[in-house]
């Protein structure tokens, strides 16, 4: 296990908590148009974040967003799928697991790229159950870097969206935004009523 201290805190490199789930897709993964659910996909997702998440924390961790879930391509039944998992980013008690799900044809050798996604974790005490810090994280190499920051900005990204979407809840009235319906797929079919 590679550590570093600095102030007494914990650090651990990207690579010591870099998990790989491979699993066979089967028939009862199917839906009926017979590609693998997306559900399926998520479920796999969610597992190899946990193992990511936690290996790095070395305690139980919880998933409490899931970024960015768009599914590229489909995955076939008799594929082989990995997820493979990084940790991008550590908070004080949370960490962003980036997810990259590749579908491997075994007949044809062809590796497609299926998914990418990131899930935020948060570490748990397993006495109190309250939020745990985590272990800094150690950057490596270009990419990492990347991944780190990237993960920053859709942080900043996230939290300006949350205010404005609450802005728009919380001051607007709806009569005066019912104008952003006009060239939509919508019939209202309400009486308006400027309380609303």
């Amino acid at each position: 296990m590679n550590s570093a201290t600095e102030n007494h805190e914990t650090f651990y490199p990207v690579k010591y908590s870099q998990t790989t789930i491979t699993e066979l897709m089967i028939p009862s993964y199917a839906n009926f148009g017979g590609k693998i659910h997306g559900g399926i996909l998520l479920s796999l997702m969610d597992k190899v974040a946990y193992a990511c998440a936690s290996r790095h924390a070395g305690t139980y961790c919880v998933t409490v967003s899931v970024d960015e879930v768009n599914f590229l391509a489909p995955v076939e039944v008799g594929d082989l799928v990995s997820l493979h998992a990084s940790v991008n980013y550590v908070g004080k008690t949370s960490l962003v697991v980036g997810i990259r799900v590749e579908s491997e044809n075994v007949k044809t050798r062809q590796i497609r790229h299926t998914n990418t996604s990131y899930f935020t974790m948060v570490a748990k005490d397993e006495q109190t159950n309250k939020p745990k810090h985590v272990p800094g994280l150690i950057l490596e190499d270009r990419n990492q870097v990347r991944r780190c920051i990237e993960a920053i900005k859709r942080k900043e990204i996230t939290k300006r969206y949350a205010d404005e979407f609450d802005n728009v809840k919380n001051r607007e009235n709806l009569y005066e935004q019912m104008g952003l319906l006009d060239n939509e797929r919508c019939k209202l079919n309400m009486i308006t009523d400027k309380k609303i």
